[in-house]
């Protein structure tokens, strides 16, 4: 099979490698396509130190099944599936389930390095953690479950509710993802504050109002939503982005991190405590998360293939890394497709 290895910090390349084959328990996916997210290229710019050369990253895949090892009932070869890259060991399960991502022994495919992950046309994973998929559906959406539950898990973090009004910083994937999964509670009032022109165009069409994030401030905030935020959730974290949210959020709102931006953050602390606003953190997601995400997805909304911008062939995703890891103007999530057959689809 074939996959894109980081060989170095800042260069990734093609390579040959062997099929694997699946152990009792797990499955075997053919991988259609996996999504490039932001932390795959922090891991590629060597900026987080959670990515090592000679490692195959990705965790933002779709496929089909391909193989069952021994013992996997429930699942049938071709068919459609995702899967959830945190792994939480068997003698854990019971013990951490609901929070599952906080699991003492848990791995996470693609962070992990000794583990063959989504960029990879063959991938093997226990079968627990394989999620299928309608057969119906266009298969690349599927790549966008796992940014997806990401944010179905901030928001539910962060309490939000249909009549709520919310705002989100940052129109990146993630914070896209937020609208969507505000959208799955069935949320009405989204603002969304982000300084890239293409980004604040994507949020629109998702049916939500998009402020320049240069610009807003408490006021306009208060303007697009008919008043003060009950809820805001930080898909940057950065100061100026938690800055808004506790400025433009009611007393006694909730603001949701879930932005890795900055390793540290500056506060208004009297925003918080004299205020009685609530500062809750977000890190991946729960496995009902993830499955909630995944049956949202597989009902194909229409707006969720918004989210995918473009999509490249196997042969140009070093290319593509690149192309992320600096300046840019691409308003959406990058696919990387690596069956054999490699189709070009999305939007340039």
């Amino acid at each position: 099979m074939q996959a894109l290895r980081l060989e170095e910090i800042g260069r990734l390349a093609v390579v040959e490698l062997p099929d694997p084959e699946p152990g009792p328990g797990e499955v075997r996916l053919r991988i259609h396509a996996t999504g490039i997210c932001g932390s795959d290229i922090h891991g590629f710019t060597g900026e987080n130190g959670r990515r090592h050369p000679g490692q195959v990253m990705g965790h933002e895949s779709v496929g089909v099944v391909d193989a069952l090892g021994e013992g996997v009932q429930g699942l049938e070869v071709g068919q459609p599936a995702t899967f959830n890259p945190v792994v939480v060991p068997e003698d854990e399960l019971a013990a951490w389930a609901g929070r599952e991502q906080l699991a003492p022994g848990k791995h996470v495919i693609g962070v992990r390095p000794d583990v063959v992950a989504g960029f990879a046309q063959l991938l093997c994973v226990s079968a627990r953690n394989v999620v299928p998929l309608p057969a119906g559906m266009p298969l690349e959406l599927g790549a966008l479950v796992e940014p997806l539950a990401v944010a179905v898990h901030a928001v539910r973090r962060a309490g939000a509710g249909a009549g709520d009004r919310v705002l989100v910083t940052g129109g990146g994937p993630i914070g896209q993802s937020v609208v969507l999964a505000l959208q799955m509670l069935g949320v009405e009032r989204v603002a969304v504050s982000e300084v890239a022109p293409t980004r604040r165009a994507l949020v629109e069409r998702l049916g939500v109002t998009a402020l320049d994030g240069a610009t807003a401030d408490a006021a306009a905030v208060a303007e697009a939503l008919g008043g003060p935020a009950d809820v805001a959730v930080d898909a940057v974290g950065i100061d100026p982005t938690l800055a808004l949210c506790l400025q433009a959020t009611r007393l006694g709102a909730t603001v949701c991190l879930v932005g890795m931006g900055a390793t540290r953050v500056a506060l208004d602390a009297f925003a918080i405590s004299t205020q009685e606003r609530t500062l809750v953190g977000s890190f991946t997601y729960t496995a009902r998360d993830f499955a909630d995400a995944a049956d949202w997805i597989g009902q194909t909304p229409p707006q969720a293939a918004e989210l995918i911008t473009r999509t490249v062939p196997l042969a140009a995703g070093p290319e593509a890394f690149v192309e992320l890891a600096g300046p840019n103007d691409v308003a959406g999530k990058v696919l990387v497709r690596l069956d054999a057959d490699e189709q070009q689809g999305g939007r340039a």
